[in-house]
């Protein structure tokens, strides 16, 4: 049952209405005209059109006008640079009774449908921006063109705990083959939702054709003659159904099996509908996605999804606590202290996006030619990949240099160190620094842990000092803490803030606090682990007791990540700070000093084992937990956790707890970051009396 106009207005009210206009245009070639739709939501390209109810009624009324005419073909295409990036989730979140989610999904594929039963030749025009239900409206036409600079074509819909719901996990495999819509569906979502670039989307066989984009829609009414006309038959894979098809499906299980362990329904379900797309009809596989999708959209996985997505999207953009932007500083130059690997990768950073000169120093010049050498290595992988011009690198490379003197950074607006973490080396630097720069200049630290009040606090001007706090790898975790310290003034953070933003990163206000956020939740979660591992429970039971939340890694596998030496000194300052909460492993101090840097080897097959070695050094008791208890202590510690830092106002709110773990730790969308699972797992009643988020924030509304 599809909406009527007046049920799709009651349904989302608020809807920001994608409207499809149909036009009849002749086109030389053919005797009768083509209907062109096109879908427009009114905004410019920054709000992308999409579909809720009344969109689909719109498209819906404009096929009948479409149909009506008699024409030679039909073909869909949207407004500039945008042809549709999916449903509306705004108005998704709203939903609340199963009987309307069975209708949006089921209206969904009635509309989309017509195009794909049409006797009527159907064309999708894809120009720009197509991901989701864009996507799955274009892979209901009989034939795609696809503009050469359209910059995002995906399925997002798995890595937001969902599955593409209007004919995705059925249309695609069927066109391009099961192994190919693994990875489009599956395996790039949930890989930090990659997208598809042009040529990969042509080589997979989702389009047709890549046509110029200046004379795009031209180009493509040219082409649609030539089909109508018989004169072009684009190409059609046979599909293996037997045993690629089966090789496929068991790629899927692993992959969702290793990204979420059965955390995510919607990775699971789309597993099963791609399964289901390999023998049945159109109708009974359209029905099951319906029915799927009806029960996943009054989920609260998926209405963590939809938090996390807005957080990232919206939140994200707007940094509560941030002072006005008009009070940042303009920079010109840069300086690095360190030439080190984060330092080499900030160096990298910062010329390829404010594109100003860099200027990196260090203790010898070896290590700063070192320095400067991966800079320009760096550059030029990326000119082989054709990311950057050749012009581009020439004049990033001159950007970048080195200088063992220090009053190099003179006329430096911002300068950075990213020394060893040691408070009196950095207090070292920051003074030394200070009697070069101007009083204006700003000193940041990327420090991980220290406090920043008392790194500035021998300075003259300690209000320009600014934690700028960064994730490894730097070029791909997006995350930036910027921490106040005490005498920080609104001009230096606002300078710290402009800058975090141009440099692409999602920038969120911290209290200078030991560890700040994500190493000192990550951190108390290790120890639970740790802990419970010196009680004597077997390093493989500990590590795979967090595994029903789908996290990115084990515990064990992201000590071995960020290192073993890191994590001990970051716990060194946290058990200083808050030494009933946070326990130091004797344990973990002699696998450091062993100079060990995994519990974990691996075999030829790469099944995993315990280190012999490490077995041996680890001293154990005779008090074994089973997964769920050391599951319930960790998740406990990790509740108790940020309810004391929101009670110190380390951040604004638990919706900023939850944006650090999802841009800084890799946590995934479905868990919301972490608060909305332990307020609907009990964790946040049991141990703090109440829940981190109100109802409806990140559940389905009541």
């Amino acid at each position: 049952m599809t909406f009527t106009v007046e049920q799709a207005r009651a349904a989302f009210p608020d809807e920001v209405v994608t409207r499809a206009v149909t036009r009849l245009i002749s086109v030389p070639g053919l005797d009768k005209p083509v209907a062109l739709i096109t879908l427009d939501n009114g905004h410019d390209h920054t709000r992308p059109s999409t579909f809720g109810p009344q969109g689909l009624v719109s498209l819906n009324a404009a096929l009948d006008e479409a149909f009506a005419a008699q024409p030679a073909a039909i073909a869909v295409t949207g407004k500039p640079f945008v042809f549709a990036v999916g449903a509306d989730l705004s108005g998704v979140e709203a939903i609340s009774e199963p009987l309307l989610a069975h209708q949006i999904a089921e209206t969904g594929h009635s509309v989309f449908r017509r195009l794909t039963e049409s006797a009527i030749p159907t064309f999708a025009f894809v120009n720009g921006a197509v991901m989701g239900g864009g996507l799955e409206l274009a892979l209901s036409c009989h034939y795609r063109t696809l503009s050469e600079n359209t910059a995002a074509i995906a399925f997002p819909e798995v890595f937001l705990g969902l599955f593409p719901g209007w004919g995705g996990t059925q249309l695609l495999p069927n066109l391009i083959g099961p192994d190919a819509a693994v990875t489009v569906i599956i395996e790039n979502a949930l890989n930090q939702n990659k997208m598809l670039d042009v040529a990969k989307t042509a080589g997979l066989g989702i389009v047709d054709e890549v046509l110029g984009s200046a004379d795009f829609l031209e180009r493509s009414l040219a082409w649609l003659v030539k089909v109508v006309r018989g004169e072009v038959t684009p190409a059609r894979r046979e599909i293996d159904r037997g045993e690629a098809w089966d090789a496929a499906i068991a790629r899927a299980k692993s992959i969702v099996d290793g990204k979420t362990h059965g955390a995510s329904p919607g990775a699971t379900k789309a597993v099963e509908l791609l399964e289901l797309a390999r023998t049945t009809d159109l109708g009974t596989g359209y029905a099951a996605e319906t029915d799927a999708l009806a029960e996943l959209l009054v989920s609260d996985t998926l209405r963590a999804g939809l938090y996390s997505f807005n957080l990232v999207n919206k939140r994200a953009k707007r940094p509560a606590g941030a002072p006005d932007k008009s009070l940042a500083r303009k920079v010109n130059k840069v300086g690095v202290v360190g030439a080190g690997l984060m330092a080499s990768q900030l160096a990298l950073l910062f010329v390829r996006r404010l594109m100003v000169p860099v200027v990196l120093t260090d203790v010898d010049q070896a290590r700063i030619d070192k320095g400067v050498s991966y800079v320009h290595g760096e550059l030029d992988k990326l000119l082989s990949r054709k990311r950057i011009s050749p012009d581009q690198a020439n004049r990033l490379k001159a950007l970048v240099t080195g200088s063992l003197d220090k009053a190099a950074f003179a006329d430096a607006d911002f300068v950075i160190e990213a020394v060893f973490e040691e408070m009196s080396l950095k207090q070292q630097v920051f003074g030394e620094l200070e009697s070069h720069v101007s009083p204006e200049a700003i000193l940041a630290t990327n420090t991980s842990s220290l406090s920043v009040s008392e790194m500035a606090s021998k300075l003259t001007h300690p209000e320009r000092v600014v934690g700028f706090h960064f994730f490894n790898p730097v070029a791909v975790l997006p995350l930036l803490e910027i921490v106040r310290g005490d005498k920080t003034d609104d001009a230096s953070l606002a300078t710290a803030f402009a800058v975090g933003k141009q440099l692409k990163k999602s920038c969120v206000l911290v209290k200078d606090a030991p560890a700040f956020v994500v190493n000192r939740l990550l951190l108390r979660f290790l120890g639970e682990v740790l802990t419970s591992v010196d009680e004597g429970t077997p390093f493989e039971v500990a590590d795979r007791a967090l595994e029903p939340l789908g996290l990115p890694m084990s515990p064990l596998t992201l000590m071995q990540l960020v290192g073993p030496a890191i994590a001990l000194h970051v716990g060194e300052t946290l058990h200083a700070a808050f030494p009933d909460r946070f326990v130091l492993s004797e344990n973990l101090r002699r696998f450091v000093k062993s100079g060990k840097t995994a519990v974990w080897q691996w075999d030829a097959s790469g099944k995993p084992s315990v280190d012999a070695e490490v077995a041996r050094l680890w001293e154990r008791g005779d008090k074994p937990s089973t997964e769920g208890e050391v599951r319930r202590r960790a998740l406990a510690a990790i509740a108790e956790e940020i309810g004391i830092m929101l009670d110190e106002g380390v951040v604004a709110e638990a919706q900023d707890i939850d944006l650090c773990l999802l841009l800084g730790a890799g946590w995934p969308f479905w868990l919301g970051g972490i608060t909305p699972y332990l307020d609907r797992t009990g964790v946040s009643e049991k141990v703090n009396g109440k829940p981190f988020l109100a109802p409806g924030i990140a559940s389905v509304p009541a």
